[in-house]
């Protein structure tokens, strides 16, 4: 089956509102092995709504749109989609008097256009919304399904996730199932060099390379009847991968650097502590946006000045005055002396010009020294990650952290 996303808000092509529905629900919608070829945006605009919608069933079977069910005047999905259908309105009851109740729950008064968002198309497939006041919904012919889903992806995503992807299983045989290789250290272009016979030569499983800032996804995907026969297919391809370069894998299926440091640090019952300097917190913040980073991180440190690295981390007087801030030894000072102060299994710093200025012949915008401590590994590493492009200081603390955490699964890994 083939689907298109239309997404419905004058917000979006304006900007003032970034549109994840698309992204959400294509790879929802990609897992039931429904192939989505086009996504678009539309305004608030009942005409120009109705060429969108005509245009997308031209060339989709199911097209899947976001937004534009609210209560106010210019909300008209609903209306523009039971027009292509020929459907009437009706007042579904149990929706209003979900609506109703939500305001009762949260002591607002309800509106009289709020009754507005339980008209619904006659013969629809009504998806109770548990996170706002609009239903979703389902409608359509033998030929074509129209599904409507709320635009705030916190009513949007659960709807998919908990109403439409059960109402899409029972309507296509085929399962389409990704793994993720990660890589740091390496570019895409060298990866995809080495790999490009390779990938050329699968079909089912396809191999194919995302380059992301600081490391590069190898995501190998099948068709299949099921998931096991998907990833009977997946699975091999995927070994033999990852062993092609296994000196730069951090994981597999593992999301991000944090989570894999997390869930390795986790798995061996280490912790790990934090000491950062041009980074400004970057790598802290990313651990504890893990769940469950507690019982393995307990202190970062921001010592952006070289007062609090001597007063907080003990680095020394001397090794600032020989060598300065940025610098591998007070790289290696940082991370034994938060290791120190928390108690903790690792020390990790980052020490660095994340520019614009302050950058010399020397010690160049770019430079940056990270360093891992543990009583059976230490390690210093020298980081040049300016690539001479403008606005780069975001850029090279991205890095910087990247790279930090990386050398923190290597020591863990090596521990």
């Amino acid at each position: 089956m083939k689907a298109e996303i239309l997404c419905v808000g004058t917000e979006l092509l304006l900007g003032d509102t970034i549109n994840t529905n698309a992204a959400f629900a294509a790879k929802e919608l990609a897992k039931l092995g429904i192939t989505v070829y086009h996504q678009s945006v539309v305004g608030d605009n009942p005409g120009r709504l109705k060429e969108s919608l005509a245009e997308a069933f031209s060339r989709a079977d199911i097209v899947l749109m976001t937004g534009g069910l609210g209560p106010t005047y210019d909300d008209l999905t609903k209306e523009t989609v039971a027009e292509f259908f020929g459907r009437k309105m009706y007042m579904d009851e149990p929706s209003l008097a979900a609506i109703e109740a939500f305001f009762n729950k949260v002591g607002r008064p309800m509106t009289d256009n709020n009754r507005k968002q339980a008209l619904m198309p006659e013969g629809a497939v009504i998806f109770a919304n548990k996170n706002g006041t609009a239903p979703g919904l389902a409608v359509g012919n033998d030929e074509k399904i129209a599904i409507l889903l709320p635009g705030p992806p916190n009513e949007m995503e659960p709807m998919m996730k908990n109403s439409v992807v059960p109402f899409l299983k029972g309507k296509t045989n085929t399962v389409i199932v990704s793994r993720t290789i990660h890589i740091i250290g390496l570019g895409e272009s060298y990866v995809e060099s080495i790999l490009r016979d390779y990938m050329l030569a699968h079909t089912n499983p396809t191999i194919a390379p995302y380059a992301k800032t600081g490391e590069v996804q190898l995501r190998v995907t099948a068709s299949a009847k099921n998931d096991e026969e998907a990833y009977a297919l997946i699975d091999p391809v995927v070994a033999e991968v990852a062993e092609k370069f296994k000196d730069y894998v951090y994981g597999i299926d593992v999301g991000t650097l944090e989570n894999a440091a997390i869930t390795l640090l986790r798995e061996k019952g280490l912790s790990a502590a934090t000491a950062e300097s041009c980074t400004g917190g970057m790598v802290s913040a990313r651990l504890t946006a893990i769940a469950g980073a507690s019982e393995v991180f307990g202190c970062g440190v921001c010592t952006y000045s070289n007062e609090m690295k001597m007063q907080l981390l003990g680095v020394r007087e001397e090794t600032l005055a020989a060598h300065g801030a940025v610098s591998p030894e007070t790289a290696l000072e940082m991370a034994k002396g938060v290791r120190k102060l928390s108690g903790a299994d690792f020390g990790i710093s980052i020490t660095g010009i994340a520019g614009p200025g302050g950058g010399t012949a020397e010690k160049p915008v770019g430079l940056v020294y990270i360093a891992v401590d543990s009583e059976k590994y230490t390690k210093t590493e020298k980081l040049l990650l300016s690539r001479g492009r403008e606005n780069e200081r975001t850029m090279i603390r991205t890095l910087a952290a990247n790279n930090a955490l990386r050398l923190l699964i290597e020591a863990v890994t090596k521990y």
